[in-house]
């Protein structure tokens, strides 16, 4: 059955005490749970690495070959020839073709986990197990900074599209919903973490102009299935999403998430790492009970041409066989790798060298995006 498409732009607004009793449920999947498929932009675009881009391809190919044994590989490129070279990287650092599939998808950038498709389960109907999967029919709008973004902006209903799957609708007060997949996680049971500042700032990277905060609340209890929104304060210094949570504070399990921990009291992340400790030690899961609170080492500073890059252990992707840490050649690197493989008991836990990649001002979490594997009805 051919995908059900809608423009996010011509959704109409149905606030949540108007909708009809049979507008479906849905849940977003925790990024542990099993997926078919990775999501990833072939990297393309200079300004993100300047005179680096040939090196971080490899690194794609080394993230790419610690993924592969576990999942299909989604990998979008802008042509023939953009194929033709990611191709090669993976054929040469040893990812079989049969675990990739190309997606001539013509993009500004490669961080797919805030362009690409967010992926939701909608409830079971009569007669099957598991709900279905669907895309959310949110915006992107380059952080609200860039103004390159529009090819970007097309990627969820193309990935709709190819893989033959109905986007729900994402629109508030009658305009599309801008969501980036770094600004959200969820535990897959009814709570999500967030931060003040990248949803919630008045003046700075506006991603919803004229929503309060209920209204976005209220939104994303409806897009995302939750019931629980666990707001954090700022991020951490040299991200340029302005607050991405994903970049500091990540949940592992139903009940446990990770905190990145500056020691250093003249870091400014010190204070702010500290601030969004005590937020948690006072905040409550969905079901009443406390979070596990579990810290996660800060590497040193990485600056370039003076700017402070957002180097961070918690930027970590979890694949179905592996999870993917950023390393920066520091001591820390070993500790944040330990913690992870406690953590992570059931899965190889590897380090990915990303002193190039953070350049970028991203690493790995940024540059994935999970979709769901498909459950039998």
């Amino acid at each position: 059955m051919a995908a059900t498409i809608v423009s996010p732009a011509r959704l109409p607004h149905m606030p949540d005490h108007k909708l009809p009793h049979s507008a479906p449920a849905v849940r977003m999947p925790a990024e542990w749970e099993p997926h078919s498929a990775t999501w990833l932009g072939w990297p393309h675009n200079p300004t993100d690495w300047p005179g680096k881009l040939p090196v971080i391809q490899w690194v794609y190919g080394e993230i790419c070959r610690k993924l592969a044994p576990g999942e299909t590989l989604h990998i979008l490129v802008n042509s023939a020839r953009h194929k033709a070279a990611a191709r090669r990287v993976l054929a040469a650092v040893g990812v079989p073709t049969d675990r990739a599939r190309y997606l001539q998808f013509p993009s500004n950038r490669g961080w797919t986990r805030d362009t690409g498709p967010i992926f939701v389960r909608r409830a079971a109907s009569a007669g099957e197990a598991h709900g279905r999967l669907a895309i959310l029919g949110v915006r992107f709008n380059g952080w609200a900074k860039y103004p390159d973004w529009r090819r970007d902006a097309k990627i969820t209903v193309r990935a709709a599209r190819a893989l033959r799957l109905p986007i729900l609708p994402g629109t508030v007060a009658g305009r599309g919903f801008v969501l980036e997949g770094g600004s959200i996680d969820v535990n897959g049971r009814g709570t999500l973490l967030t931060t003040e500042e990248c949803l919630l700032d008045p003046k700075l990277q506006v991603r919803n102009p004229g929503l309060s905060r209920v209204e976005i609340e209220s939104a994303l209890r409806r897009f995302l299935g939750v019931s629980n929104i666990l707001w954090l304060g700022r991020g951490i210094s040299g991200d340029d999403t302005h607050g991405h949570v994903d970049d500091f504070c990540r949940f592992v399990n139903p009940r446990t998430v990770v905190l990145a921990r500056e020691t250093d009291p003249r870091d400014p992340n010190h204070s702010v790492l500290e601030e969004n400790r005590e937020r948690l030690e006072g905040m409550r899961l969905e079901d009443g009970g406390r979070l596990e609170v579990v810290r996660l080492p800060m590497p040193a500073p990485l600056h370039f041409e003076g700017l402070r890059l957002p180097a961070s252990y918690a930027n970590f992707y979890i694949g179905n066989a592996a999870v993917l840490v950023p390393t920066f050649n520091d001591p820390k690197d070993r500790l944040a790798l330990g913690v992870l493989a406690e953590l992570f008991p059931d899965r190889t836990v590897a380090g990915i060298h990303a002193v190039d990649l953070v350049l970028g001002l991203g690493t790995l979490h940024c540059l994935t995006q999970q979709q769901p594997a498909d459950l039998p009805g």
